[in-house]
């Protein structure tokens, strides 16, 4: 990881950004989340095969953002008066990412399910009335706990209104108002962290963030450097264009060529110990290897070798007669997984390392021991410490409330937010990464020492809410929006006070509209006809995990705290490492990640992206490199663009969307 400044120094007053935002900015904003709100969910839940607003740089957002950007090219011509500042042009491009993230699995496509499924799939079979229902607070569900299963709220929200029923906005409104409430508290304390350690990933270890990369280049004001005129970029762009549209027109006309941009080895790998390796894909996104190719190689290397490395490790435990657990819930083996949860460990005592002078000092400001000018942070750091220490104490209140016990509540809660979903930002920070996702839940660290059934029953019936709501499908983070926004916001002279309003008023439009189109939609199609990971997917996991622990545990496995130790040697190794030799090529991030969702979709795509960027700097050297990046940009406009494309055709004329590699 990058070396940082040992002493941080306050900024001056003159560097400060003077730019605000416009009333005009606001009112536009405000339409865009509305819009974003519509296309994501729409895409989402009705369609289902393309998934716009779920990836760490929503394609939703930013491909809505380019053809606004184009057509302000055009508006420029008739006046500057008619077109947007590059401050205006940031200051939507932020608020789009907030709606796509949260009208996602950022929030409302996991919690609203959520609170009406252990309703209407309770049968005599499961039991959960039984087993769930009497630990539920009335004001937690928008169901009544003393009732029975399939209550007329769950059956309409799964199977649709009948003729004459209308949406119950009534008994929604306590359970949303809370769980909301409980959402803004986890929004919060990210924006206090964002704030706290802006100032060390952008300005003392400088990290690329290559997310924001393709916005920044599309706002720059500079026209003798526009993107738009590089003939690179309208190359790079045409390639994802051309085979999208094919793969589009192969639904209306079959007789067009369809290609593939997926696979599945396993069929493949049929024999021991080989049948051992669980799920292994190739995807191949357009997207990723442009975003790929901004990295550093040896960041890059690391990424596909250890995606490698995981699944040979599979083979080697085959091999030698390994009894091989699976990981509950996660699709990955439990040795593995145990590692990443290890390494996880190590990179945020690194990253606490590395960052401490800067903490320090931070903390000396918000306690008026020292003085410095934090005028252009997010927020004053005073606000920013103590309001993080009062979003997480407000937290375990509303847990406690719930019916938690406190040490779970901290565990839950502590681990979410100050480890995973730290690390989950470092990954879209450093290395680009298109998702957040991990491989183990703050729940499997209990059951290292514990039998799950020893929680109790309250505490495993919130805990499979929490699972379900935070921590199943990470992807959509805000946290890393967040910062992403702040590191934009450097190219547009916005003062990143101003963004705070911004993210605001983003974050609360996004839960009101996108809240009543999550209850609109399948009130009125049924929830068990749209998306079905949605519906019937990742909101049943945790209950029938839970289910199956409530009369005992199976015996606790030593695979667990044993590989959890093997992941904390080797990434202090690798950590250790990488600080000591300039040459190493193994980076410890990409060991943490290597069996997350997020690699086994795009290890591929690192592996092609390692291997172009290798060949051009060896044989072209870093000025065709500097040459090249525009083409990598377009590909990833071309494949985001076509997303929201196809999605506005499929809308407008109900035919299928191509499908997309990024599941």
């Amino acid at each position: 990881m990058n070396e940082v400044q040992k002493h941080p120094e306050s900024q001056n007053a003159n560097n400060a950004f003077r730019c605000g935002i416009s009333v005009r900015a606001i009112f536009i904003g405000l339409l865009l989340v509305a819009v974003v709100s519509l296309v994501v969910s729409y895409a989402e839940l009705v369609i289902g095969r393309i998934q716009v607003g779920f990836l760490q740089m929503p394609p939703a957002a930013i491909g809505i953002f380019f053809f606004l950007v184009v057509l302000n090219k055009g508006l420029r011509r008739l006046g500057q008066r008619f077109s947007l500042s590059s401050s205006e042009l940031v200051m939507l491009y932020c608020m789009m990412i907030a709606a796509a993230m949260i009208c996602s699995r950022g929030v409302l496509e996991k919690v609203i399910p959520l609170l009406v499924t252990s309703n209407y799939y309770a049968n005599a079979t499961n039991k959960w009335s039984e087993i769930f229902y009497p630990y539920l607070k009335k004001w937690v569900v928008p169901f009544d706990p003393s009732g029975g299963p399939k209550q007329d709220v769950s059956v309409g929200f799964f199977e649709g209104l009948r003729a004459g029923e209308r949406i119950p906005w009534g008994v929604w409104v306590v359970p949303l108002a809370v769980w909301g409430l409980l959402v803004l508290l986890v929004v919060f304390a990210f924006l206090c962290i964002a704030t706290i350690i802006r100032r060390q990933w952008v300005d003392n270890e400088k990290l690329s963030f290559p997310l924001v990369q393709p916005a920044l280049e599309l706002i720059r004001e500079d026209q003798s450097k526009s993107l738009l005129r590089n003939r690179l970029f309208w190359g790079g762009m045409s390639i994802p264009v051309l085979v999208f549209g094919f793969n589009g027109l192969h639904n209306w006309f079959p007789n067009i060529p369809e290609v593939s941009l997926q696979l599945l080895l396993n069929p493949y790998l049929v024999n021991p110990p080989w049948s051992e390796i669980y799920c292994w894909w190739i995807y191949f996104s357009f997207a990723a290897i442009g975003f790929f190719f901004l990295l550093p190689c040896d960041l890059l290397f690391s990424l596909w070798f250890f995606a490698l490395f995981a699944r040979w490790q599979d083979v080697i435990a085959a091999s030698f007669g390994m009894d091989i657990e699976r990981m509950p819930v996660y699709g990955t083996h439990l040795f593995v997984a145990y590692q990443t949860a290890g390494a996880y460990f190590v990179l945020v005592v690194y990253l606490i390392y590395v960052a401490w002078p800067h903490l320090r000092w931070v903390w000396r400001v918000a306690i008026g021991a020292e003085k410095a000018d934090d005028s252009n942070e997010l927020m004053p750091y005073r606000i920013a410490v103590f309001g993080l220490f009062v979003s997480f104490a407000l937290i375990l209140v509303w847990c406690r409330l719930a019916g938690m016990s406190l040490g779970l509540v901290l565990l839950e809660f502590g681990v979410f937010i100050f480890v995973i979903a730290l690390v989950m930002a470092r990954s879209t920070a450093e290395a680009g990464m298109l998702m957040t996702e991990t491989s183990f839940r703050p729940a499997d660290l209990y059951r290292m020492f514990l039998p799950v059934h020893a929680m109790g029953p309250a505490n495993m019936t919130m805990l499979a809410f929490f699972d379900v709501a935070f921590l199943r499908d990470q992807r959509g983070l805000l946290f890393t929006g967040f910062l992403d926004g702040l590191k934009i916001s450097d190219a547009g002279n916005v003062r990143r006070r101003a963004f705070l309003g911004v993210f605001c008023l983003a974050i609360l439009g996004a839960l009101v509209f996108g809240g009543c189109l999550h209850l609109i939609i399948p009130y009125s199609r049924g929830g068990i006809t749209l998306y079905q990971a949605v519906y019937q997917g990742h909101n049943l996991a945790p209950f029938r995990e839970f289910e199956s622990h409530m009369g005992g545990s199976p015996p606790l496995s030593w695979q667990a705290p044993v590989f959890f130790g093997v992941g904390i040697v080797v990434t202090i190794f690798l950590a250790y490492m990488r600080a000591l030799f300039y040459w190493w090529p193994l980076h410890p991030l990409a060991y943490a990640l290597c069996v997350s969702w997020t690699i086994s979709v795009f290890w591929f795509s690192a592996l092609v992206a390692w291997l172009i960027k290798v060949l051009l700097l060896r044989y072209g050297g870093m000025k065709f490199y500097v040459r090249a990046r525009p083409w990598f940009l377009g590909m990833i406009l071309g494949e985001f663009g076509m997303a929201v494309l196809w999605t506005v055709i499929s809308a407008l004329t109900g035919c299928p969307t191509p499908e997309f590699p990024w599941p």
